[in-house]
C-alpha cells in the first residue's frame, strides 16, 4: 500500500510574503483562510501576523489582518519587497533587456531595482559596470567576475539599505552613465516622481544628471501618490516601466510628457 507524499512546506519567508500579497490583494485575511491555504496550523499563522504586523507589513485585527498604508513615510525595504513582487519581477526582467554588454548603468537602491539585478545575474557578460547606493544590489551582483560594481559611500540609510548624503554625491559627480534605472516611491502627473527621504531625492537628480538616458521602474500602484521629496518632473524620464494596472489616463499623461511607456 503507498501513501501519497505531502507538499513540501513553504519556507518561512516566502509564506509570510505569500500572506502579505494576499492581504493587500484582497483587502483582508482571517488566521481560518490563511491557515486552510497553507494547511498549517491557526497558531502559527497567528505568530505569522504578529511577526508581520511587528515590522509594518499589515495591521493586525481581530480574527486576522488587514493592509498597512501603502505608502508609510519610510517604510522598510524589507516591506517593500513582499509587495507586489510577481508585478517587480516582470518589470524586472523586462527593463534589464535594455542593458548591453559594456554598459555603463546606475541601479537606484530599491524593491524593483533589486530585481533588475537579479535578471542581469543570469545573464553572461564580457563587461559590465554597475553604479549603485544599494548595500543589497551590491551584493547581488558583487559576486559575478564580469560585473564591476561601483558602491557610492555615504551616509547609510538602514531602512532602504542605501548610502546618501555628501560622500555618495561628490563620488556620482565625477562618473556618467549610460542609462539609470530609477525606482521612485510615488508619481503625480503634476508634480513628477518623489521619494520619502530629501537625501535620497537629492542623490536621485544627480544620478538623473550623469546619466544618458533615464528609465522609470516602478509598479502601478505609485501613480498618484506624493511623497515629501521632489526628485524630477515627468520630462526629466526618457521611459518607464510598469505593470498593466497602470490608468490609460497616467499613461496617457506620461506620453504627452514626452515619456515612453512600456506596460508588463
Amino acid at each position: 500500500m503507498t501513501t501519497e507524499s505531502p507538499a513540501p512546506r513553504l519556507l518561512v519567508e516566502e509564506r509570510r510574503r505569500l500572506i502579505v500579497e494576499q492581504v493587500e490583494r484582497e483587502g483582508r485575511a482571517t488566521v481560518e483562510e490563511l491557515a486552510a491555504r497553507f494547511r498549517i496550523s491557526p497558531v502559527t499563522i497567528r505568530a505569522d501576523l504578529e511577526a508581520l504586523a511587528r515590522n509594518a507589513a499589515i495591521v493586525r485585527a481581530h480574527g486576522g489582518a488587514l493592509p498597512t498604508p501603502a505608502h508609510a513615510l519610510d517604510t522598510p525595504l524589507s516591506i517593500k519587497e513582499t509587495r507586489r513582487h510577481a508585478q517587480k519581477r516582470r518589470i524586472g526582467q523586462a527593463a534589464a533587456k535594455l542593458v548591453e554588454d559594456g554598459e555603463t548603468i546606475i541601479l537606484d537602491s530599491g524593491s524593483t531595482t533589486i530585481e533588475i539585478a537579479r535578471a542581469l545575474r543570469q545573464r553572461k557578460w564580457g563587461e559590465l559596470t554597475v553604479i549603485t547606493n544599494g548595500l543589497h544590489i551590491a551584493l547581488e551582483l558583487g559576486a559575478i567576475p564580469a560585473i564591476r560594481v561601483m558602491m557610492l559611500g555615504g551616509l547609510l540609510r538602514a531602512s532602504s539599505q542605501s548610502l546618501v548624503g555628501s560622500g555618495a554625491e561628490q563620488m556620482l559627480a565625477q562618473l556618467s552613465a549610460d542609462r539609470l534605472f530609477l525606482g521612485v516611491d510615488g508619481i503625480d502627473t503634476e508634480v513628477g516622481v518623489t521619494t520619502p527621504d530629501p537625501q535620497e531625492a537629492t542623490l536621485n537628480t544627480l544620478m538623473i544628471r550623469v546619466s544618458r538616458e533615464v528609465v522609470g521602474v516602478f509598479d502601478s500602484s505609485k501613480f498618484g501618490q506624493r511623497c515629501l521629496s521632489v526628485i524630477a518632473p515627468l520630462s526629466g524620464l526618457h521611459a518607464i516601466f510598469t505593470d498593466t494596472g497602470a490608468s490609460s489616463e497616467h499613461v496617457r499623461a506620461l506620453e504627452e510628457a514626452g515619456v515612453q511607456v512600456k506596460l508588463v
